[in-house]
């Protein structure tokens, strides 16, 4: 398993808080995973631009107000990670 240097929330500078909060507003209730960023979003945290984007898109495409259901959101998901050979 790799190591990856992360930056936990409570040694995050401004910049990084800001950006992880303004994307979390983005995520339906469900996702709220708390302080610390876990996995894939906790690797971002060395380029907080790049967090920021990446995972704000992925908030957005999840949005309520769309007309899919979060069902539907889920078996698209499911199916990309299928065709990308995603192990998770």
């Amino acid at each position: 398993m790799a190591w990856i240097k992360t930056v936990p929330m409570g040694e995050a500078d401004e910049h990084l808080r800001e950006l992880v909060s303004n994307m979390r507003a983005l995520y339906p209730g469900e996702y709220d995973r708390g302080a610390d960023e876990a996995g894939i979003v906790a690797s971002h945290t060395l380029l907080p631009d790049a967090l920021y984007h990446a995972f704000s898109t992925f908030g957005v495409l999840m949005s309520p107000q769309l007309p899919l259901s979060r069902r539907q959101h889920e078996m698209i998901a499911t199916m990309v990670s299928v065709a990308n050979r995603c192990r998770y």
